[in-house]
């Protein structure tokens, strides 16, 4: 100490010195009260050693109990860290308790596979549990152990294992003794079954009266010329050779409207032409009719037929003409009789058909076939009225059916965004064209050399098949600048294959050029959604197009 204060004694004046160059004194503790102050000298010492706390060591943040949210990533030890502070003394001991289920802790236990199984089959294979175990022989025993074998379990079977007998050879596969093949209800059962029946064929004959109230209009006031011929005859004085089965050499672009069929009072959904002549247009509309309208002469509208009793989808002429089909969203196929409207028979599935041909073959013109709302391609006999095939594999309602390779084959496409090709009469798909980019194709036609297939797609676009090539997708021939998303806008080709047609959602027409692809004209051609276009066969610029706005126009 005294040691301490001499030092301190003699640095006295640089201590002084110091004191004016800082303000702050670190050394105050080492000297003496000042002795003007005090006579007794002290000294304060720290002798406490500097220690790192607990804190400063442990990185753990601690998350407290009433803690609702964290807003940082804590580690696994913070996560996993014991519980720090007082125990909760609400706690009961059975909440205390370790546990690893929900209701409490469960040991792990150790059973055979075989004992399990034992008891559980003896549990299950003797329904009667309490019979069972009520004898005495049975006592204690299981379905592994030997019991007595009940009456039932054991049938004796009809047996005749002599291979030289070779019609009455039974072997394995005889039946049993007892075993009834044929079950005939018993007087009680017979009576609630002949009501069902009964009432059944009341509602079906009812629906068949309703259905049953099909007219016809003629238009023109003599349905025959002077030399007795319909209006189904071809005329030959029109300046065009219409009996021709070679289409026209070269084909140009329509450019001027010529006429405009009026009658329907609301949208036309399909338009046809008479086949190999086209002298004749059939259309249906969504107004339940169809008309047969003259495309030379006048241009009359000829005959109305009306039967259905909801909008007509489709429409098709069989290959003579003579007769047409249509469907309609009321659930009915109806055969009708071009020249006098008869409605000769009707056809119904109880689904909506939203397509139906005609086989093209001459000996098979007594079938067709129907896309339905029940995902089923649905083939009829006309002469029994009955259906004769099912094709079932499409997963959405068919949209259109289209017959390629020399109609031995079918295309159908499908809301499933798939396109399948089918042999005629085989109930299976020989080819599935399926694409994640493919979107469904609600119109399909074929060009008039048979080679390709021109499909309306969804998103704004029509592909091409090559028929001829297993079906093959042509990627670089695409044709788009129209916009029909939503919208089963018709397509088709001009007669000598140069041109592309198709209807568009504003009402416009396309025209295309075949092997550029390249878009050669669009007009305006309807107030609303161009739903038909149709090429004139035998013409050079002909063009019948129809509309949601309930006109029919015909184009030059």
């Amino acid at each position: 100490m005294l040691s301490l204060q001499e030092y301190d004694n003699s640095d006295s004046s640089d201590a002084e010195d110091e004191k004016t160059d800082s303000t702050e004194d670190f050394t105050a503790h080492l000297k003496p009260i000042d002795q003007d102050k005090k006579s007794i000298t002290t000294l304060a010492l720290n002798a406490a050693p500097a220690i790192a706390t607990k804190e400063d060591i442990e990185q753990k943040r601690h998350i407290g109990s009433s803690v609702k949210e964290v807003t940082y990533n804590p580690k696994y030890e913070e996560l996993y860290a014991p519980k720090v502070g007082p125990t909760n003394p609400f706690k009961t001991r059975q909440m205390l308790a370790t546990r690893n289920t929900l209701a409490g802790f469960a040991e792990p236990a150790h059973v055979s596979n075989f004992e399990f199984e034992n008891q559980r089959r003896t549990f299950h294979s003797y329904v009667d549990k309490c019979n069972y175990w009520a004898k005495d022989e049975n006592k204690g025993k299981t379905v592994f152990e030997s019991t007595k074998k009940r009456p039932e379990d054991k049938r004796k079977r009809l047996r005749n294992d002599d291979p030289g007998n070779i019609e009455g050879y039974l072997g394995p596969w005889g039946k049993f003794v007892d075993e009834k093949t044929v079950m005939k209800p018993n007087e009680e059962e017979k009576k609630e079954l002949d009501e069902i029946l009964a009432k059944r064929s009341k509602t079906t004959k009812q629906t068949e009266e309703k259905t049953g109230d099909e007219k016809t209009t003629l238009h023109i006031k003599d349905a025959y010329d002077y030399q007795g011929r319909s209006f189904l005859h071809i005329p030959q004085d029109v300046g065009v050779n219409l009996k021709s089965e070679d289409p026209p050499e070269k084909c140009f672009l329509p450019k001027k409207h010529i006429h405009t069929w009026t009658g329907h009072t609301k949208g036309v959904s399909a338009i046809r032409w008479f086949p190999l002549s086209a002298h004749l247009l059939l259309s249906c509309s969504m107004d339940c009719k169809i008309k047969i309208w003259e495309v030379y002469n006048e241009r009359r509208c000829i005959r109305t037929y009306s039967g259905h009793k909801q909008a007509v989808r489709d429409i098709t002429f069989n290959n003579s003409g003579k007769e047409f089909l249509s469907c309609g969203y009321d659930r009915y196929i109806k055969l009708w009789d071009t020249e006098t409207g008869e409605c000769k028979s009707r056809f119904t599935s109880r689904k909506v058909p939203y397509c139906v041909k005609y086989h093209p073959e001459e000996d098979k013109q007594h079938l067709f076939v129907a896309g339905t709302s029940d995902k089923k391609i649905v083939c009829w006999d006309i002469r029994s009225g009955e259906i004769v095939q099912e094709y079932d594999r499409h997963l959405g309602a068919v949209n259109t059916i289209t017959f390629v390779d020399q109609n031995r084959r079918f295309v159908s496409t499908s809301d499933d965004k798939s396109l399948r090709v089918w042999e005629w009469d085989v109930p299976v798909d020989f080819k599935y064209i399926a694409d994640p980019s493919m979107h469904s194709c609600p119109a399909v036609q074929l060009s008039r050399n048979g080679k390709w297939l021109a499909c309306q797609s969804m998103d704004n676009k029509i592909i091409i098949f090559n028929v001829l090539n297993r079906f093959k997708y042509m990627r670089k021939k695409t044709f788009t600048g129209h916009m029909v998303a939503g919208y089963a806008c018709g397509v088709d080709f001009s007669p000598d294959m140069s041109y592309l047609i198709s209807g568009d959602a504003d009402g416009k027409l396309y025209i295309w050029d075949w092997k550029t692809t390249k878009l050669y004209n669009k007009f305006k051609a309807h107030d609303d959604v161009c739903i038909g276009a149709l090429w004139h066969p035998h013409e050079t610029s002909k063009v019948a197009t129809c509309g949601w706005d309930g006109v029919i126009k015909y184009w030059d």
